[in-house]
């Protein structure tokens, strides 16, 4: 094949939104380059993830292989009083991986050389067949499209639509994971293999298990993953939670190790009051617990000629929705399908906008009103 006649994508952003679309293109014959503004290695933030068909039909489309099971297999949906009585118990089997078990393999298939780390986007310029992203550091790179995959605070966004920004949604999550082998019987006990609720007026606790460290998924080598969502008003309240241990206001999250000290003595002691018995093990064997804000995100438009938007660069579902990894592999696939059957990448990008529109608006709005309606926040209120 003739280089010259190649294809060529820059996608910025090197998490699973960046990955899932750097290998569908290649799977199509685009030569392909991944910007990621971290020096080092990501890590596994973020925790666990439902595995939707999506990712699965992402992983089918690319190629990608794997060597063992994607995740762990829950059997029930339960929901446990404060005191550990069950209220609901209803047959529901579905399967949760983990952010850095997709990673690992989405990144094991796509060329070393091709990923740059350590790449901080700074500006773009488009002509009339191609974008020039210029970088921090003083490099450039050029290539017929450019892939903003760079997550809800995304760079590309703010070049190409500066009006379009997240807003707060009201509350934020506080997570953790705890090793399967370290939880004890008694806790393990009430939710081993289930998929576990606690629900509150305005409070949504949860947990399930996930693969463990290098994506283990053999019992005894898995992870226990919690989440509690929690009301938080806009101002003083979540400014103090946002703030972390070297006193930095962080913009949207605090990662693991990195919570303040009142912060985390503060949700422990309310968290010793108000949860079962089984999830306050699970808070009290938490080594590092981390909290993320909720925003909402749904853009206008996702394409600006040779420059496009996927995953949470154009829209935050709500993780209620269990849709944001989902939604960012279909993008993805589309995205790639679309350009193999159109000759004219305008057209192509064009027709694959229509359809991850309509999906992405529908999510977004699907979840503001499942999350509003569990949190007991009105649609007019705002941030509580």
């Amino acid at each position: 094949m003739d280089e010259r006649n190649v294809r060529k994508a820059l996608i910025i952003g090197g998490s699973l939104g960046g990955l899932f679309v750097a290998n569908a293109l290649r799977t199509i014959g685009w030569k392909v380059d991944v910007f990621e503004r971290s020096p080092t290695a990501l890590d596994s933030r973020g925790g666990g993830i439902v595995l939707q068909p999506e990712v699965l039909n992402a992983f089918k489309f690319s190629k990608i292989p794997t060597s063992h099971a994607l995740g762990v297999r829950s059997k029930n949906r339960i929901y446990l009083s404060n005191d550990g009585a069950v209220r609901h118990k209803q047959v529901a089997p579905q399967t949760q991986t983990s952010w850095s078990t997709l990673y690992s393999h989405l990144l094991a298939e796509f060329p070393d050389e091709h990923y740059h780390r350590g790449k901080k986007l700074v500006d773009l310029k488009q002509g009339v067949d191609g974008v020039i992203a210029s970088f921090e550091d003083g490099t450039t790179a050029t290539g017929d499209i450019l892939v903003g995959a760079d997550g809800g605070g995304s760079t590309v966004r703010q070049l190409v639509s500066p009006g379009s920004r997240p807003t707060y949604s009201g509350y934020v999550v506080w997570r953790g994971l705890v090793d399967e082998k370290d939880l004890l019987d008694e806790a393990k006990n009430r939710i081993y293999e289930d998929f576990v609720f606690q629900q509150n007026p305005g409070s949504l606790m949860l947990e399930y298990m996930v693969p463990g460290t290098d994506g283990a998924t053999e019992v005894g080598e898995r992870r226990f993953n919690w989440l509690w969502y929690r009301k938080a008003s806009e101002g003083p309240e979540l400014d103090a939670i946002l703030t972390d241990k070297e006193g930095r206001r962080r913009d949207h999250s605090i990662p693991p190790g990195s919570l303040s000290e009142d912060q985390e003595a503060a949700f422990r002691k309310f968290a010793e009051e108000h949860t079962n018995p089984a999830f306050r093990q699970l808070i009290r064997q938490t080594q590092e617990i981390f909290v993320q804000s909720i925003m909402d995100l749904k853009v206008s438009q996702m394409v600006f000629n040779r420059v496009l938007l996927v995953g949470d660069a154009a829209f935050i579902p709500r993780p209620h929705t269990a849709g944001s990894t989902a939604k960012a592999a279909a993008n993805a696939v589309t995205l790639a399908k679309a350009l193999a059957e159109n000759s004219q990448i305008e057209e192509g990008l064009r027709r694959w906008e229509r359809t991850q529109m309509d999906d992405g608006v529908r999510m977004s709005d699907w979840g503001v009103d499942m999350g509003n309606r569990i949190m007991g926040i009105s649609e007019f209120s705002g941030a509580v």
